[in-house]
């Protein structure tokens, strides 16, 4: 009689046989028979209850341990130019495995979302588990979903948290990756329906607690596939770095540059100083510096870090994180113009007319040191009278010259006449445990505006520099509105009792016109709104097609290297241009400007995107516990399924969906750009008064949903489906009847605009 193998036994069998994990093998290894078959049953199913093995169809496997042949996904080539990919399915507690794909000559191309079956050999090396070899290519990453996991039965289901997103996905027993009811799961899609027709999904993630600190904004980094984790060979990298010295520099050290930045700032990469000028034949004009950290000193074109920041494109700005551009070692420390430490960086000294107009500028590289880091309210509370310690020493020397220059460039500004939008900025701020303490409006201080001013002229001095020298560089282009959206534009604001002129080469200065009109009056912000809805994007271009929004032929951004790869592409054409040094602009960057400038204004709007949609869930999550107050808002929209809402209180954006909108049917009016009321004629458009109940806030989806209560202070009939509620309509019926409303609405206003024709010709 063969002895019983002990639990240990068997866990080594299956870590050193992967092929031979049937009850049928083990037994056969172990020379069992008859009855000792059945206890070794007992001993398998005691092993796959504490989580030692997991039962497959044709055997037993370690589950902190891959398959000799499974599904990976190709992942990005990493600073050596290796492949390495990623389980689909790891069942494990511990850490997923790291997989090297060794690629035979034979071997087609692979790139990142790739997904192949490969044969793995475990290996015990640096920074892997497993090697693999290609056995065939199965396709690309399919599409993925992000939402909470809800386990039941027979694996379990996921409920999607973009908004709009209402279909559940089913998963498979043995594809929830061993996730949690509950938890937030990223998952894929696997194949065919499921039961009920719902689509099937296998879990690839899982991202922890949606309700804990700072899942908001992971949420988010997520679901838009912004890179959050630098590879150790990046990290590795900045770690090597060394600070620069002076050497082949302009010393800047005793010229008492600032820093003034938001009092919660992450970083400081630009410091200012500004004096009068003492040029006899500039009268009046000023000398302003503005100095920028020297981020392409450490940054070298082709280095894993480029390579890392040129994906991201640019940092993203979260209320409770930061997903940087660089590594810490670079954002936070060498490239931060930290108070009394000296830093490398690319200034330009520019000079200013008493006019405010630039009359000249030169760039340096150099080394400086700042004198003080600085907050906006800090600065103009000692410009207004009120200085602090940190401010009152530095008065005369910095900060009086500082507003004295910028009001010679407010001049230049008002005869430039830049687009002057009035949108306000909304704060949220959060507890240290993540909760949402308070909701409010960024304050606008000319401080703000003084360094807003100074970079502009900057990156304009940047742009001019570079063409004139004839180097390849990327624009920052914003090109002028399109026709069709300066009508809509147009008759919003004849609907507000407004006029923007036609028939003329449309300029800012137009525009500003219009927002004058509307300043200070109920309008104000649905103007703002639709002015800003009628721009294009803005967007980055090796070629110049000029600065819509800024009034300006040619502007490039080189202000903020640490956080833009465009600023880091303009300092190191800079450098070139000078000949400063080795680490210039590189032909192989020339040769993919294009590629290049497409990429990083893509980066920028997945960035603004998730960004928006964290404050979208950081407020619904402020919000729901006010479930069923009443808020006063605007009508920001209309569609087809709804009224869109901005409320006063937080400027949160939340959707009145067609049943809370009264009793009555409503028709959507593209033409118009309006729901009307198929009994009354009720026409709800953008810009009325409302009053609001907040009926849903769904933190997870961001979503707010609200009930319409009264319209430009008139109330509303309540919701279709309350209590003695009127006969609904039939459609057809309805449609008939905002049809005679609409032709109604039309005929009166053709009469009055007849009436301002014939009005017009009197005077």
């Amino acid at each position: 009689m063969a002895t019983l193998p002990s639990k240990d036994d068997i866990l080594r069998w299956v870590e050193d046989n992967p092929t031979l994990t049937s009850k049928r093998d083990i037994a056969k290894a172990f020379g069992l028979k008859g009855a000792e078959r059945i206890e070794l049953k007992r001993l398998l199913k005691e092993l796959e209850d504490e989580g030692h093995l997991e039962k497959r169809k044709k055997g037993y496997r370690d589950p902190d341990r891959l398959p000799p042949v499974t599904v990976l996904e190709v992942a990005e080539p990493d600073a050596e130019g290796d492949l390495f990919a990623r389980p689909l399915e790891w069942h494990g507690e511990g850490v997923e495995p790291r997989v090297l794909v060794v690629p035979r000559e034979t071997d087609p191309a692979l790139g990142a979302g790739d997904r192949i079956l490969a044969k793995l050999t475990p290996v015990k090396a640096e920074g892997h588990n497993y090697e693999a070899r290609l056995i065939r290519r199965i396709g690309a990453t399919p599409r993925r979903v992000l939402g909470i996991f809800r386990k039941g039965p027979e694996g379990g289901r996921i409920l999607p948290i973009d908004k709009g997103d209402g279909k559940e996905w089913t998963v498979a027993p043995d594809a929830t990756h061993g996730a949690k009811d509950g938890e937030l799961v990223e998952a894929e899609h696997a194949g065919s329906r499921g039961r009920m027709g719902l689509p099937r999904a296998r879990i690839v993630a899982r991202l922890g607690d949606p309700s804990g600190p700072k899942a908001v904004s992971l949420i988010a980094i997520h679901q838009h596939g912004i890179p959050h984790e630098f590879p150790e060979e990046v990290l590795a990298e900045a770690d090597r770095i060394k600070p620069a010295g002076l050497s082949g520099r302009e010393d800047l050290r005793d010229l008492p540059l600032v820093t003034i930045d938001p009092e919660d700032a992450r970083d400081h990469d630009d410091a200012v100083w500004a004096h009068a000028d003492d040029d006899p034949k500039n009268e009046g004009g000023h000398v302003i510096w503005v100095a920028i950290a020297d981020v392409a000193q450490y940054v070298r074109p082709g280095s894993a870090i480029d390579r890392e920041a040129r994906k991201r494109g640019n940092s993203s700005y979260f209320p409770d994180r930061v997903v940087p551009m660089l590594p810490e070692r670079l954002s936070a420390d060498l490239c931060s113009l930290h108070e009394g430490v000296p830093r490398a960086v690319i200034a330009v000294r520019m000079q200013i007319d008493g006019h405010g107009r630039k009359i000249g500028h030169r760039f340096v590289r150099g080394l400086m040191r700042s004198a003080a880091s600085l907050n906006y309210r800090q600065v103009q509370a000692a410009e207004d009278g009120a200085p602090d310690e940190a401010t009152g020493p530095l008065l005369d020397e910095v900060i009086h010259p500082l507003f004295a220059a910028y009001r010679a460039l407010v001049r230049a500004r008002e005869t430039r006449q830049p687009l002057d939008l009035d949108l306000p900025e909304r704060r949220v701020v959060l507890s240290d445990e993540g909760k949402v303490v308070s909701v409010s409006f960024r304050d606008r201080l000319d401080a703000h505006r003084l360094i807003e001013e100074f970079m502009v002229l900057a990156n304009v001095a940047a742009a001019e520099t570079l063409i004139a020298k004839k180097s390849p560089l990327l624009f920052r282009v914003h090109e002028e509105p399109d026709p069709l959206k300066l009508d809509a534009l147009r008759e919003t604001a004849q609907a507000a009792g407004f006029t923007l002129a036609k028939g003329q080469v449309l300029r800012t200065e137009h525009l500003n016109r219009l927002l004058d009109q509307a300043a200070g009056s109920d309008e104000a912000e649905l103007i703002n709104m639709a002015t800003l809805r009628s721009m294009t994007q803005a967007y980055y271009s090796p070629a110049n097609f000029g600065h819509f929004g800024l009034a300006l032929q040619a502007y490039a951004h080189f202000t903020s290297p640490i956080r833009r790869y465009a600023d880091l592409i303009v300092h190191r054409a800079l450098i070139t241009a000078h000949g400063w040094g080795d680490d210039g602009l590189s032909k192989d960057e020339i040769e993919v400007m294009e590629g290049t400038a497409t990429h990083i204004s893509e980066t920028e709007r997945r960035s603004m995107a998730a960004e928006r949609d964290t404050t979208d869930r950081y407020l619904a999550a402020y919000l729901s516990d006010r479930v069923g107050a009443e808020f006063t808002g605007r009508i920001s929209g209309v569609a087809r399924f709804g009224a869109f809402v901005k409320l006063d209180e937080t400027g949160a954006d939340g959707l009145i969906p067609m049943r809370n909108l009264g009793r009555e049917y409503f028709v959507y009016d593209k033409k118009s750009d309006s729901l009307m009321g198929a009994d009354t004629g009720t026409v709800i458009k953008p810009g009325q008064r409302v009053t609001v109940r907040l009926a849903e806030a769904a933190p997870v989806t961001g979503g707010l949903a609200l009930e319409l209560l009264e319209l430009e202070d008139e109330p509303m009939p309540g919701p279709r489906d309350r209590p003695g509620r009127s006969p609904r309509r039939k459609p057809a019926q309805a449609k008939r009847k905002a049809a005679a409303g609409a032709a109604r609405g039309e005929r009166v206003r053709k009469a009055a605009k007849s009436a301002r024709k014939v009005t017009r010709k009197r005077h």
